[in-house]
């Protein structure tokens, strides 16, 4: 049998690399980026911009996916909060684009959302939980789960609270990088202590995407993918600077919101039982999550 074709839209971000190694041994990887630049001698590249509905319908018929993996967004949670429009046009627009595309051509799809379609005032949620954001990034990661809820029922949206790992580039967004570069270079970084998350580590969230993407056929909705139990950034700061061998002093503990700083929801501990009852997993706790990205 044919390998199935699978289209991962942000292949060349954090999570997409991840997603990209965890497809590659059992699928037909079509690396879907939305500048050519960045697809210059890579087998599978597709130009594809979500914004875009046109360029969507270019990139389908291109690479004739029978699954995506829906990972581009405008993530920057305060760039989302300064910049309305376009965090709209790209995280709204842009997985309604695919959904419908997905929807006209019968393709399987995972998109990928977040715990911001939440207000942090509970202690933890479960999927069937309203949705209730308090930042524009927030509201457009809600929005566009109604939407591909709609157009492909069948679809998986796996909601997270926070991915650790190193990124395989520079330029994303992902957190360790980031505060390696700030400690190497001796500045400090705050975090907050009242914001509550369960992180989950790239490679298992990649990994748990593309299982669904292909072992799931006749399955879809709502899943939550995170540790077992959570902690503070703030104490997630001191474990990562330790396994860093960075001094105390250059992690501080922030307890009053930045101005300009974008609402974060306090507590967003999403509760993972659904998904491990389907998958017949169990989750990690935040020291395991941790530790794997030292491993």
């Amino acid at each position: 049998m044919d390998r199935r074709r699978v289209l991962i839209v942000g292949a060349r971000g954090f999570l997409g690399s991840y997603a990209v190694d965890a497809a590659a041994h059992q699928a037909e990887v079509l690396r879907g980026d939305r500048y050519s630049a960045g697809l210059e001698g890579v087998t599978g590249g597709v130009v594809i911009d979500v914004s875009d509905a046109a360029s969507v319908n270019r990139a389908f018929r291109s690479a004739k996916p029978d699954a995506v993996l829906l990972l581009a967004a405008m993530s920057d949670i305060d760039r989302c909060e300064a910049q309305p429009e376009e965090a709209f046009a790209v995280n709204v627009r842009g997985a309604e684009n695919v959904a419908n595309a997905c929807a006209q051509t019968n393709a399987r799809l995972v998109y990928a959302s977040t715990a911001a379609v939440f207000d942090g005032r509970k202690q933890s949620y479960r999927e069937d939980d309203e949705r209730c954001p308090i930042s524009v990034y927030g509201r457009t990661k809600a929005e566009a789960e109604a939407v591909v809820q709609a157009l492909v029922p069948a679809a998986f949206v796996v909601r997270v609270s926070l991915v650790l790992g190193w990124a395989r580039r520079s330029g994303t967004n992902s957190m360790l990088n980031t505060l390696r570069e700030r400690w190497e270079a001796g500045k400090s970084v705050s975090f907050p202590v009242s914001e509550i998350r369960n992180p989950i580590h790239a490679a298992s969230v990649a990994e748990i995407m593309i299982t669904l993407l292909l072992d799931y056929d006749h399955a879809g909705g709502i899943y939550h993918a995170g540790a077992s139990d959570s902690m503070s950034r703030y104490e997630m700061g001191r474990r990562l600077a330790a396994r860093l061998n960075v001094p105390d002093l250059l992690v501080e503990p922030q307890t009053v919101p930045i101005p300009g700083r974008a609402p974060r929801g306090e507590h967003h501990y999403l509760l993972t039982e659904k998904l491990e009852k389907l998958l017949g997993i169990e989750a990690q706790t935040c020291d395991q999550v941790i530790e794997r990205c030292f491993s």
